[in-house]
């Protein structure tokens, strides 16, 4: 008897984990030129479960990408942009584990913040909302440096 409850019980449950599945936020991200490069396949495999302190990943709509947060409030990151020219804006950042890569950082002045990866191709780029930007550090973009040294660098800030 208690088999044949269970067995009825199973497909009730797939069901219900179906659609609370269904309820998870997705986060629309544009896709990249390159996000085909199997380079991006790798990158998007290492990506953090949480970023920084309390950002949780969630689904996006776009190959090759990344979000964490929740909509209109989500940090995003796209493998397989355009790979910047060196421009003064370069910053090394270093992880946790001693893993360095190199950014250029931009800002629009009404707190969204952009990282690209340099030296590196294809490149990562992760955007910062104005919503997370001021509620937080952006130090958490250290945590993305196992993802990104998927891509080898061929050229570092000077």
């Amino acid at each position: 008897m208690a088999l044949a409850r269970t067995a009825v019980a199973a497909p009730g449950a797939l069901v219900l984990t179906a659609l609370l599945a269904g309820c998870a936020p997705t986060i629309g991200v544009e896709v990249a030129e390159d996000a085909a490069d199997p380079v991006c396949a790798e990158v998007m495999l290492a990506v953090p479960k949480t970023l920084g302190e309390g950002l949780p990943k969630v689904r996006t709509n776009s190959q090759a990408t990344a979000a964490w947060g929740e909509p209109g409030a989500a940090v995003t990151m796209r493998c397989g942009v355009t790979p910047p020219d060196v421009a003064a804006d370069c910053q090394r950042v270093e992880s946790a584990d001693g893993t360095v890569v190199d950014w250029i950082v931009l800002t629009d002045g009404e707190g969204t913040w952009w990282f690209t990866t340099y030296g590196r191709d294809p490149a990562v780029e992760v955007v910062v909302p104005p919503a997370v930007s001021e509620a937080r550090s952006s130090s958490f973009v250290s945590d993305l440096a196992p993802a990104v040294r998927q891509v080898s660098a061929k050229k570092h800030c000077s």
